[in-house]
């Protein structure tokens, strides 16, 4: 189960609040003249649900409102989400005031509000209350990234605004946006309920391991070179007795591998004649810097991924204890948890009722410990999807400092080898280039001799075919082609009751290009190419209300609400109400038909919010009339005695 939205409220500088509230499980239409606040409903929520810009249009909500509130409920779980509007220049607020309520309480005073919670932790605790699992990992098309779903991923099947309802080149909300394609296309096989989170997490650590395999061939690569330092080391002794930075050996010595490197040692720290530093303005000096903090990292981070494991491990030996502990205080049910309506039973014998003894508060201890168990599984049964989440995060950023250091031996490489060719007429740059050089060539022997390179190419290849094994068969993309089918059955039937053009044949959702499709004799039809606006809002309603449908069937964790942003465009004003525009009226009446029947079907389990010029007199337009803003009864979003201008204005 996940949220519908009960209400929305405003707050002004002087903490008045307007609340306009909302029917759950029922169609809820606001309808009234232009420019009275009816849109703003869709930006309000949108904005309290973690948009991270500052959506709210219309002068009289910028000026006038400085907080924005939503109240949503799960249930008999009911929250407050309040934000506040940008302060000054800022073109956005990120902090915001998240408050948990008993179920039907009104929105606090102002006075009571604390914004001190940040954008990124609201988002999180807006998933959680959504539903959303946080530690899946979904990949997307082209980008080494993944992402983690989000409530913000949820509102693109929520919203549709005015300049989307009817648009035939865009079917979700937001779809314009290159990255909002993308995180669309990665999330639609999750939200439809394809994505095994246990899958997913296989796909990551194959992608990982495909990384790492390469990683490992080019360190390989890389050490081939020390495996017989004996050659290299001579060539750079020879090389820097060319440039004086040794003195020649002992006439008939033949220098050891052991000597040449102490030798080289000594180069490194010999002073080149009439040269001067190069501290601070050397690139090679502040590659080599660099070099070193990005190996503390990759150390620092492999430490705490290891940490991480750990708490896993002892979190679960820990739930393991307690839930042992937890079955033995609750045998055979003698010892229960108090509820809230309960009398206490503090005083009675959990065997027989009974008034109990001054020996009886032993009893009263150990329900003590059975509530203070419940509480610690819950909340330790909670932290597990956060710390699989991190550990994900930690490994991606581990291969992305292997990739770093990786680049960081290719540009000083390639930089001494500039340098080099560079200093061929200057003799102090020579000699300073052959002391880098050198230095570069004992770091990373030293580092070789160290910590060797482990040929891990064979394990790591193992592990790669038993993951693609498991992940090799199609059972995911059939699951994903059926879910899929049943959807495109549940629109065909609404674009037949909405008499839309193209009924008669098939209809498909296509995942790739995010728009519908209708298969006909003459090859396929997609959305742009079907004709009148009448299509395209059609087209819309029954893919987001089948969407819906779906997404009720089998629980996913979208929010439960769907705002409409004007379907009647301006085709249908005030007129309306009187009977006119013959057939455009008999329209849009089935319109709402149609979306009535969807909420009816679904028993209480989603609502529609329709934001509306038109206002029919006929059933069910006329009972799911929540409110008329028109200029002719002075009703709006924002009060008129909150509009005033100050002198200095």
């Amino acid at each position: 189960m996940t949220f519908q939205i009960r209400a929305i409220s405003i707050y002004n500088r002087d903490g008045e609040i307007r609340t306009v509230p909302f029917q759950t499980g029922s169609l809820n239409i606001i309808t009234g003249d232009s420019r009275r606040g009816k849109s703003a409903i869709l930006t309000i929520v949108d904005y309290c649900l973690g948009s991270d810009d500052f959506v709210i249009r219309g002068a009289a909500l910028r000026n006038f409102v400085h907080v924005f509130a939503l109240t949503i409920i799960k249930g008999d779980e009911q929250l407050f989400v309040a934000r506040p509007a940008p302060v000054g220049k800022a073109a956005t607020n990120t902090t915001f005031c998240i408050i948990s309520q008993a179920h039907g309480a009104p929105p606090p005073d102002y006075t009571s509000l604390t914004f001190s919670m940040p954008l990124d932790i609201a988002k999180k605790v807006l998933s959680r209350f959504t539903g959303i699992d946080p530690s899946v990992q979904l990949p997307v098309a082209r980008s080494p990234r993944q992402l983690s779903p989000s409530v913000r991923h949820g509102l693109f099947f929520c919203l549709q605004e005015q300049n989307e309802v009817a648009n035939q080149d865009l079917l979700f909300h937001g779809q314009m946006d290159d990255f909002h394609r993308s995180a669309l296309r990665a999330m639609l096989p999750y939200f439809l309920g394809t994505v095994d989170p246990e899958r997913a997490q296989l796909e990551h650590r194959l992608r990982l391991l495909r990384r790492q395999l390469a990683e490992q061939q080019e360190r390989l690569s890389a050490a081939r070179p020390f495996e017989h330092a004996s050659g290299a080391a001579a060539g750079l002794h020879g090389e820097a007795l060319e440039v004086n930075l040794l003195a020649p050996a002992p006439a008939g010595h033949l220098l050891s591998n052991d000597e040449i490197v102490d030798r080289l040692r000594q180069a490194v720290e010999a002073i080149v004649p009439g040269a001067e530093s190069p501290a601070g303005e050397d690139p090679l000096s502040a590659l080599n810097v660099a070099r070193r903090d990005l190996r503390q990292a990759y150390s620092q981070t492999r430490v705490r991924i290891s940490n991480l494991k750990t708490i896993a491990r002892e979190k679960d030996d820990f739930l393991s204890q307690v839930r042992e502990q937890h079955a033995r205080l609750a045998t055979l049910g003698l010892l229960r948890r108090a509820h809230p309506e309960m009398a206490s039973q503090d005083g009675l014998c959990p065997v027989c009722g009974s008034p109990e003894s001054e020996t009886g508060q032993v009893a009263q201890v150990m329900r003590r410990d059975l509530e203070r168990l419940d509480a610690e599984m819950s909340a330790m049964g909670e932290a597990t999807p956060d710390i699989n989440a991190r550990i994900a995060e930690e490994e991606e950023a581990l291969a992305d400092l292997r990739s770093a250091l990786a680049r960081n031996q290719e540009q000083i490489e390639v930089l001494s080898a500039g340098q080099r060719a560079a200093a061929q007429d200057d003799p102090q740059h020579r000699a300073a280039v052959v002391q880098g050089r050198i230095s570069l060539f004992l770091d990373t022997m030293v580092r070789h001799v160290q910590a060797p390179v482990e040929d891990r190419r064979e394990e790591i290849a193992i592990e790669i075919a038993s993951l693609e094994e498991q992940l090799g068969n199609s059972a995911q993309e059939d699951l994903l082609s059926s879910h899929l089918s049943l959807v495109n059955q549940k629109i065909q039937s609404k674009a037949v009751a909405l008499e839309l053009e193209h009924h008669s044949d098939p209809i498909r959702l296509d995942l790739r290009a995010l728009t519908l499709i209708a298969d006909t004799r003459r090859g396929p039809v997609k959305m742009p190419e079907m004709g009148s606006g009448h299509n395209y809002l059609g087209y819309h309603i029954a893919a987001m209300l089948s969407l819906h449908e779906w997404f009720n069937e089998i629980d996913s964790p979208v929010p439960r609400f769907l705002i409409l942003d004007q379907p009647s465009q301006a085709g249908f004003p005030d007129e309306t109400r009187g009977g006119g525009f013959g057939s455009a009226r008999a329209t849009l009446l089935n319109l709402y038909e149609t979306i009535h029947a969807s909420i009816e079907s679904l028993a209480g389990a989603f609502q529609a919010i329709v934001l509306e010029h038109a206002d029919l007199d006929d059933e069910p337009f006329r009972s799911a009339v929540r409110a008329r803003w028109r200029r002719s009864n002075g009703e709006a979003l924002v009060p008129e005695h909150w509009i005033t201008y100050d002198s200095d204005e």
